[in-house]
């Protein structure tokens, strides 16, 4: 193997009849080794590392998915994407799979190894944004936002109180542990913060879920982090609902940018799939506006819920019978 060749290979999800599977492949990706300080400068090189990668583009990749493999070739950026039919049926659960980088030759250039969640079909699927809807990121503003990531390490960075016990709450609804509800979190933020994000989540006692970030940036583009991709937001969010159309999904996410407009959009498109919206209030003076926006989505039938705090979200979920509190 070529040890400066390394694959990515992130949380998939599917049923038998579509599994989906998102990955890049580096010719150099810096080597980052999780610190958890306080000390500002060991967090700015820690996430300054992670911008530092050189993506491979145009190698073949091989998927092997129990007896079956899969093949396909990157993007320009390094980006691969997998999406099958499993030759038998999948039970519900984690699964596993493996990623080989191919050189011409068929020579294995490196390989890695990943999980796919397939979720029981008569479960809820949950999606929500990550910025300023679990995590305190002040998203709006680049300069604050940069601020918390210099700062702050994947121990350090701060929750909404209350949304860790929201959430796993709303894991098991009407459902058990050993088949816990999927859980989807979709946001503006690049591959780059994947492992950052995971660490986050996990310390923080978040249900373990797929991630679908924003388009891998490079170190000279770090300072324009979060700043784009809402556009594909939307398109990341409409792939999951399409993959599972059997399921009753709900939609979590904030005012402080575009979540509001996106879901709406979403809510009458798909409004036999869609059971509730959640949005975080962040930004009071877009209060109106939000409101405005949710009272055209309860037209569909579909439950919406305005919050400040998660103690007020999980009561509007006790409410519509989601979850018990």
């Amino acid at each position: 193997m070529n040890n400066s060749v390394t694959v990515k290979v992130y949380h998939g999800y599917g049923h038998t009849h579509n599994l989906v599977v998102y990955g890049h492949v580096f010719k150099f990706k810096a080597k980052n080794n999780q610190n958890y300080s306080n000390n500002f400068f060991v967090n700015i090189i820690y996430l300054l590392r992670m911008f530092i990668l050189k993506p491979y583009p145009w190698v073949k990749v091989r998927l092997s998915f129990y007896t079956q493999t899969v093949t396909q070739t990157t993007e320009y950026d390094g980006f691969f994407k997998f999406e099958w039919s499993a030759e038998e049926n999948v039970s519900a659960g984690w699964h596993q799979v493996k990623v080989e980088a191919l050189a011409d030759n068929g020579e294995v250039l490196a390989e890695s190894i990943g999980d796919v969640y397939v979720p029981h079909v008569t479960q809820y699927g949950f999606i929500s944004d990550i910025d300023d809807t679990i995590m305190i990121s002040h998203s709006a503003t680049i300069g604050r936002r940069l601020r918390e990531l210099f700062i702050k390490n994947p121990h350090t960075r701060k929750t909404f109180p209350g949304v860790s016990s929201q959430y796993n709450l709303l894991a098991l609804s009407h459902t058990d542990a050993e088949h816990p509800n999927p859980f989807f979190y979709v946001s503006s933020s690049e591959w780059n913060l994947y492992d950052y994000l995971v660490s986050t989540f996990r310390f923080n006692n978040l249900p373990e879920g797929t991630f679908l970030l924003n388009q891998i940036k490079r170190w000279k583009d770090l300072f324009k982090t979060g700043k784009t991709g809402h556009e594909g937001k939307l398109i990341r969010v409409m792939r999951i609902i399409d993959a599972f159309p059997n399921q009753k999904f709900i939609l979590f996410g904030d005012n402080s940018q575009q979540d509001p407009d996106i879901y709406s959009s979403i809510a009458i498109k798909y409004p036999n799939n869609i059971e509730a919206i959640y949005i975080r209030n962040i930004r009071k003076e877009k209060q109106a506006i939000t409101l405005g926006l949710l009272k055209k989505v309860e037209e569909q039938n579909i439950h919406t819920c305005l919050f400040t705090e998660s103690k007020e979200a999980m009561l509007h979920a006790a409410q519509i019978g989601l979850i018990k509190v």
